[in-house]
């Protein structure tokens, strides 16, 4: 692969996971950028990155730095992503993609027209077995997808106290437990199924409807108590949870539950899919055993092995059956994909990793969802083109 630069956007807590994975990808990390030149600085240091930069404008003039990864805030996305194609770099960006799908549209078309690479960070297709479940549900073994349940579920919101600049429209979007993380699971099914989600129902819920805001910073699963010594009151619009019913384009369907409440679950997707001759099953929290199930014979269990595994799958697993991969692995079989894609120079080819045109179907959907849930209706996912 070439050596290509890379610069990372965000110096929250998925800016420096990005960072460790383009190293571990083989990639060059040239900066890494914060809010303020003090948080560039102190990033740089920490991360060990040799940089002068300290604003997404001087890494947008540095024609040595061949591609941006976006790990901003939501609200800064559309506008920073727009910035990163007209200064005619490759951009990977955090989801969601933007904040409406009237902005994610206008992303897809610009980033069609400018003969770059384009990519939204759904990691989580990178599990070598969520790759080994798509490879299953195409096969003959599997049979006609039927439907689909399951869950993304955290509680790192559970209580009043706990405060996040996710939990503000202003900032995240309108909705958020969906957005944030519902999109990943939505993301996730969809490359399985091989199926687009047309049609939705939802019920989503606001358990919180005040929370309190600590005067200070707060960092995103940061894995310590904060004792702020004050905190403001302030209301919450943003969803804690809701389940969601699905309709597929081929008539499977389906239920999600999304949560950022439930106690004890810290970061757990869990999906069970189910066809006319079997069912898969896959949990985040133990992602390197996947269940398959059948009506005739004994159930099975498979552990992640590159020798027993399609070679779709093994070609993302690094490591020998029984050493585990977890979180980290997917950053770096992503940017593998993505810069692989680059490397190889041929844009008619069918991108192995989630584009702008799949991130916009997701912003399509959430408006779908949350118009579903104010008006109490199934609604259509609206027409993305594709």
């Amino acid at each position: 692969m070439n050596r290509f630069r890379a610069a990372v956007i965000g110096t929250g807590f998925i800016g420096p996971v990005h960072v460790e994975a383009l190293r571990r990808a083989g990639l060059e990390v040239a900066a890494i950028i914060g809010s303020t030149a003090e948080k560039s600085r102190n990033a740089a240091e920490q991360l060990g990155i040799s940089s002068q930069h300290t604003k997404l404008s001087d890494v947008l003039r540095d024609s040595s730095i061949d591609s941006v990864h976006l790990t901003t805030p939501n609200r800064l996305h559309f506008e920073q992503a727009a910035q990163v194609l007209k200064a005619r770099k490759h951009l990977l960006c955090e989801k969601p993609l933007a904040m409406d799908s009237a902005e994610s549209s206008q992303l897809v078309s610009m980033a069609s027209a400018s003969g770059l690479t384009a990519a939204v960070a759904y990691n989580i297709r990178f599990y070598p077995l969520c790759h080994e479940a798509a490879y299953r549900v195409q096969s003959k073994s599997f049979g006609d997808f039927l439907h689909v349940t399951g869950s993304y579920v955290q509680d790192w919101l559970l209580r009043p106290t706990d405060f996040n600049w996710r939990v503000l429209a202003g900032e995240g979007g309108e909705l958020r437990a969906v957005a944030d993380i519902g999109t990943h699971w939505l993301d996730l099914i969809q490359f399985i199924a091989g199926h687009k989600v047309v049609s939705v129902c939802a019920d989503l819920r606001t358990v919180h409807a005040q929370r309190h805001r600590p005067t200070g910073g707060v960092e995103t699963f940061s894995g310590t108590e904060l004792m702020p010594l004050e905190t403001k009151p302030v209301d919450i619009d943003t969803e804690d949870c809701g389940s969601v019913m699905l309709q597929f384009d081929n008539g499977a369907n389906g239920c999600l539950w999304v949560s950022q409440t439930t106690a004890g679950r810290k970061n757990c997707l869990h999906f069970e899919i189910a066809g006319t001759e079997e069912a898969l099953s896959w949990n985040s929290e133990i992602p390197n055993s996947l269940w398959v199930g059948h009506r005739d014979r004994a159930n099975e269990s498979l552990l992640r092995d590159p020798t027993l595994m399609n070679s779709s799958a093994a070609a993302i697993s690094n490591y020998p059956g029984g050493h585990n991969e977890g979180f980290p692995d997917t950053f770096k079989q992503l940017f593998r994909s993505f810069y692989g894609y680059i490397a190889a120079g041929d844009l008619s080819a069918r991108p192995s990793f989630p584009t702008f045109a799949d991130g916009h179907h997701e912003i399509l959907l959430c408006e779908a969802i949350l118009k579903s849930h104010r008006e109490r209706c199934w609604v259509d996912v609206g027409n993305d083109g594709n």
